[in-house]
Parts: C-alpha cells; structure tokens; sequence
C-alpha cells in the first residue's frame, strides 16, 4: 500500500486555457486567471487537464506555457499539470519537464487512443513512463475518465502499480461521475490521495477519508467550493456542499468548457475568454442567456 505521499489536499482547479482570435495561447491571461484562482484559495492548479483543451495544446505550447507560469512565479508546488497522452515519448517528455521544473505532481491520463486495451497494457505504459523518467521526485497521480478516455483505470491495476511504485504513484483523479467507483477507491486505498472529479462528491470523498476535488467550476466557483472543504466538520457543511452542487448542476445542463468560458468573459468583460479551439465550439447566444439566468436564479455570481 502507498504511503500517504500526497503534498495536495484541498481543492485543485484544472484551469482554463484562453486563446487569442487567432488560436493562439493568450499566455498572460492564463496567467492572471491562474493567480486569481490561487488568490481564492484553491490548494492547487491542475493546469493541461481536460478542462484546459489540454488535448487541443501540443507539447511545445504545454511546456512553453508551464516554464512561463513558473519563472511569472506561480510556485511549482502548486501545480500539478496533465502529462498523460496518446505517444509514450509525449508523455515522457511531458512528465520529465515536469519534474525538472519543481512541480510537485503529475496528473496522467492512461494512452487513450486505442480501445479495450488491457490491464497489462496500461502497466506497461505507466511502468515505462516511470523508468523512463527515472526521478526520485515524481508524484504520479492516475486520471480516470472513462467518459472522455474511454479507457478505465480499473481496481486491480491501480493496485497493481501502487505496490510496484509506492513513492510514485500516490494519487488518483476520479472523473468517473460514478459515486460507487469513488466509494471503493476508499474502502481500497487507504491512504491513497483520491479527488472526486467533481465538487457534487467533496464532502463525501472528504467524510471518506479522501483528498479532495480536482473540479472543472472550480474556474468559476473556487471560493464556493473551497468553502466546502474549509468547513468540512462544522455544521454549515451539508448546506454549502446543497450551494455548490447546485451551481455545479446549472453548468453541468450545457456543454461545460464553453460554459465555463462563457461565464469568464462575463466575469471579466473579455470577449476573447469565449474562444475555444475546434472541435469544440462556443456557446450560442440562445445558451449563453439560458445559462446566465440559471445561475441567477440560484443566486450565483462571480
């Protein structure tokens, strides 16, 4: 069984990428979108995760954008950026630059391309990134998305790679949207570092003896959800998690990077928060409104 070697706990954001007219990376208001967000509270940045379009990014602009958050100062030991892609050698030099720049983990999604590969399979894709990097420093945190990847990270191999890398592996990020898969996470791996994919199961991960969330509104709700966390044993906390889930649920009824987005650029009067890069496209003006009084009529502002 790993050793708790987890530095998060809390709840980590997987920021949203910005982008200029013409595609680009718009690098410094990614930069002060993600010194707001620490600003509000939120243990960390999990920047290049699937709310990042971290999949639409290509290494050199992952790398690029990572070393200008860093040396903008933005402490490495707050960050724990997406490294897991399709090409093992991406995933390699994605996780070394990583490691090498000071951050202290990794969030990895298993290669996703193929379909109904096996377990040994993904041991085999994670064991060599591990060789391969061959770093003393690297905290591995496994990404389960099988509603995006579909390509799960089942029980047996989690297990599996936490006895073989105990002061490696010490995390999981539970995208499932499955409250029993997180529940078994648990019972499982105790001490093991497990995020909810969600803030709709934080106190229940927390009650659980997780970690915490690794959560998309967390771009636009992170002092609401943080306050979940901070309040977790005092008797507010079943109403602020009702509070959180529910402005969860109003973005969850629309296309959620474009929703979130959306609601960026009424935040902070910036057109441009509205880009996304294709396949995905921005919301309709019909949604865009549609949305805004939804979250009116919870309550819900910036």
């Amino acid at each position: 069984m790993s050793r708790n070697l987890s530095s998060f706990k809390g709840v980590l954001v997987p920021a949203l990428t910005p982008f200029h007219p013409d595609l680009s990376v718009n690098r410094q208001a990614f930069l002060d979108h993600c010194r707001w967000l620490l600003g509000q509270g939120v243990a960390g940045l999990a920047v290049f995760g699937t709310t990042s379009e971290a999949n639409s990014l290509s290494v050199e602009e992952r790398t690029e954008l990572l070393e200008f958050m860093v040396d903008s100062g933005i402490p490495a030991e707050r960050l724990m950026p997406g490294t897991g892609t399709c090409a093992l050698p991406d995933t390699v030099r994605l996780t070394r630059h990583a490691v090498t720049l000071g951050c202290a983990g990794v969030l990895m999604l298993p290669p996703f391309y193929y379909k109904g590969v096996s377990d040994e399979g993904l041991y085999a894709a994670y064991a060599e990134v591990v060789q391969q990097v061959g770093s003393g420093g690297l905290r591995l945190y496994l990404y389960h998305i099988p509603p995006i990847a579909q390509v799960p990270i089942s029980l047996a191999l989690i297990g599996r790679l936490i006895n073989a890398f105990p002061d490696t592996v010490v995390g999981i990020k539970d995208s499932s949207g499955d409250w029993n898969n997180t529940r078994d996470l648990l019972r499982e791996f105790p001490g093991f570092a497990v995020f909810s994919g969600s803030e709709n199961f934080l106190l229940a991960t927390l009650r659980g003896g997780g970690a915490g969330c690794i959560t998309a509104t967390g771009n636009v709700n992170p002092a609401g959800i943080c306050k979940v966390f901070e309040n977790r044993e005092s008797t507010d906390a079943d109403d602020l998690q009702a509070r959180a889930t529910r402005i969860r649920d109003v973005f969850q009824a629309f296309p959620l990077i474009p929703g979130l987005k959306e609601q960026m650029s009424r935040f902070t009067e910036d057109p441009d928060w509205r880009i996304v890069r294709p396949p995905l496209i921005g919301m309709a003006e019909g949604s865009a409104e549609m949305l805004h009084e939804r979250l009116g009529q919870v309550g819900f502002e910036m």
